[in-house]
Order: C-alpha cells, then sequence, then structure tokens
C-alpha cells in the first residue's frame, strides 16, 4: 500500500522513527499477526511521544484514514488479549 505516516514536524528523528515502527505494528497486525507484548511496547513508547488523547486521536484517526488500519481497534484488543497472544486483525 501507499499512504504517508502522521508526522508531527516538532518530533525529532528518534521520536518520528518510533512513531512509525508503531504505526507498523499495527501493519503487521493485520496483514500477519503480530505477538501482543511487541506491539504494546511500541504502543507504550508512542505513548510517552503522544501523551494526550486527542492528538492520540489525531494521529490515530489520520493513519486510519491514509492505510484503513485502526490503531484504536488493535490496541483494543491488545488489551483485551492474554499477554503471549498473536494479536490479528481481520
Amino acid at each position: 500500500m501507499e499512504y504517508q505516516y502522521p508526522i508531527d514536524i516538532d518530533w525529532t528523528t528518534e521520536e518520528i522513527v518510533a512513531v512509525i515502527k508503531f504505526f507498523e505494528c499495527v501493519e503487521q497486525a493485520y496483514e500477519k499477526g503480530i505477538k501482543r507484548n511487541v506491539l504494546m511496547d511500541h504502543y507504550r513508547l508512542f505513548k510517552v511521544i503522544v501523551p494526550g488523547k486527542s492528538q492520540e486521536k489525531n494521529v490515530c484517526d489520520e493513519f486510519e484514514e491514509s492505510s484503513g488500519y485502526s490503531s484504536y481497534r488493535t490496541i483494543k484488543k491488545a488489551k483485551e488479549t492474554e499477554i503471549d497472544a498473536i494479536i490479528k486483525m481481520p
């Protein structure tokens, strides 16, 4: 798929890389599945960079609009799943 990741111009290079890695984990959950702990580790780092709920919603909505992948539903499923599980989105 061809789409752009949502990026804030105020983020450092390391923060941009961390946000992109989180969204790549969401993609992987849809495309082939991902270990829950890997996904949640990247989500926790994402939350350090994007701590506010409204900013998170804006960034994740922008990603979903361009990719079709829901970060919200993916994280919700991960939070409801056992620790060692594989997260696979439909």
